[in-house]
């Protein structure tokens, strides 16, 4: 009985790690956006980027998910409920909703998906040596405002006047450098912050302030991706060809974009995810940058406005919308 009784303890022993593990919870994952317009929905790459690493909701992880529908003001509440859900790692992307995940935590680790300069914004030390709890991808988008100014000035060689459209509350980002490509190239900006119900009195604005072409600045809020379409139309009613964030605004009528890809980025920063939760610290992982960015053009809308498109720039576009 005894021998009997050993062998049987022996069996639970060796059984127990095998049980432990599998009582073990499932990660946590805290995500914070700004707007249904960046919501993460079961399609949304970063929800694709999480399955292509294992991590399925319900399945293999918990993922909560908080929304700030357009509404900065909303993103500090939002933050306090994600950090009360004890997760195990954050997302996020843009400069309002990372700063509010910061806010409400110094050990958490938090995967920034896009963000323009992180080292500007205070996030982290360096992109090398990101030290402190969050790490994940930057864009740089300050130097991308430059190039894009660049492009219309290439495809208008005789334009004079920008106007450039900017939520206001991404505050002064990327003007600086935009600001200051304009001037190197002799052009002038007529800098209009707006938010979505205010559209229609910025291209207003933009005619009596003689713009040639439009400049629509990045947000992570509903300000300019939710109205994307009404974009496009008014930017054509009005005759301003306009330079766009992504893809997607030129897909609805916006004349060229120029970035990097939003959805590699995104599916990306899963990766980061996984690395998080199988004991990396966000301290020792670099942030990492696109090395590729695309160019992007609606010949629609080029012909609907009556340009032409220098050959040469048509050489190094990454897709045509005909």
């Amino acid at each position: 009985m005894r021998r009997r009784g050993f062998i049987g303890a022996l069996s639970v022993a060796l059984a127990l790690p095998r049980f432990v593990r599998a009582q073990t919870p499932m990660p946590v994952i805290g995500i914070l956006f700004s707007s249904r317009a960046t919501y993460p929905g079961p399609d949304h790459p970063l929800m694709l980027g999480l399955r292509e690493v294992g991590l399925v909701d319900a399945k293999t992880a918990t993922i909560i998910v908080r929304d700030a529908e357009g509404d900065p003001e909303r993103l500090p509440g939002l933050a306090a409920e994600l950090i009360a859900a004890k997760p195990d790692v954050l997302v996020s992307a843009g400069p309002q909703p990372i700063a509010a995940l910061k806010r409400a935590t110094a050990t958490i680790p938090i995967v920034m998906s896009i963000v323009s300069d992180p080292v500007a914004y205070g996030f982290v030390q360096s992109l090398a040596h990101p030290g402190g709890n969050l790490t994940g991808l930057s864009m740089l988008n300050t130097e991308l405002s430059s190039k894009r100014i660049q492009l219309l000035r290439e495809v208008m060689p005789d334009i004079a006047r920008v106007a450039v459209f900017t939520d206001p509350s991404m505050g002064p980002q990327g003007l600086a450098e935009t600001t200051a490509a304009a001037r190197t190239l002799g052009l002038d900006l007529q800098v209009l912050p707006l938010t979505a119900e205010q559209i229609a009195a910025g291209f207003a604005d933009a005619e009596k302030g003689k713009a040639q072409a439009l400049l629509i600045m990045p947000t992570p809020f509903y300000n300019f991706t939710a109205v994307r379409q009404r974009l496009g139309a008014l930017a054509v009613q009005y005759h301003l060809p306009s330079m766009c964030e992504s893809a997607t605004f030129v897909r609805d009528g916006c004349l060229m974009s120029y970035g990097p890809d939003f959805a590699a980025m995104f599916r990306r920063s899963a990766v980061y995810v996984d690395k998080i939760l199988k004991g990396a610290k966000p301290a020792d992982l670099p942030i990492e940058q696109p090395t590729k960015f695309d160019l992007v053009i609606n010949l629609r809308t080029a012909k609907t406005l009556g340009l032409t498109m220098p050959q040469l720039l048509l050489a190094r576009v990454d897709e045509v919308i005909e």
